[in-house]
């Protein structure tokens, strides 16, 4: 078990090392959604976080899958009911389209369109930054900052995978096999 939290620290440390170096690279100095996006490439490095299982469905392996999920949560007198559930599946949404969009740009443009993934994205990240809003929570990460800037992210993530991802051997988005 100390063997894979020592891998996931490795892998945290190399994909913040990397995303540091793309905002340099790209002028996005100082922003603090560089840690956010080494966090979700952490996680999304395993494949039952990035295709969580769902209450309603088994897996939520699209972007559809996890609307159905948000519309199961709020069926009233369904074993599925929890709306505050639908903040995490938000949030999975927009992890998730930027996470495609930068890492796997092409697939992302061949199998569902580019446009739709931003919009999803975009909207998913607002109305979970607008919910730690209101909640008087203040923002716990930059969701506004990912919402407004989705496509410059997305570049950026593109960018790590082209320039700084490539020579890293054991990289686990090699194994995926998506493009």
């Amino acid at each position: 078990m100390i063997e894979v939290a020592d891998t996931a620290v490795d892998l945290h440390r190399f994909f913040e090392r990397a995303l540091r170096a793309t905002f340099r690279d790209l002028a996005f100095h100082d922003d603090p959604a560089a840690a956010y996006l080494a966090d979700v490439l952490t996680r999304f490095a395993r494949t039952e976080n990035l295709y969580p299982k769902g209450t309603a469905l088994p897996r939520l392996d699209t972007v559809v899958d996890m609307m159905l999920e948000i519309e199961a949560a709020w069926r009233e007198g369904s074993s599925h009911w929890a709306p505050e559930r639908e903040v995490s599946v938000r949030r999975h949404i927009g992890d998730y389209t930027l996470f495609m969009t930068g890492i796997f740009r092409e697939r992302v443009e061949r199998t569902a369109g580019s446009r739709y993934y931003i919009d999803a994205g975009k909207r998913a990240y607002r109305f979970v930054s607008e919910h730690d809003r209101a909640r008087a929570r203040g923002e716990r990460a930059p969701y506004r900052r990912l919402a407004d800037g989705f496509e410059g992210y997305a570049h950026a993530l593109d960018y790590a995978r082209r320039v700084h991802f490539g020579d890293h051997p054991r990289h686990p988005f090699f194994r995926l096999g998506f493009e």
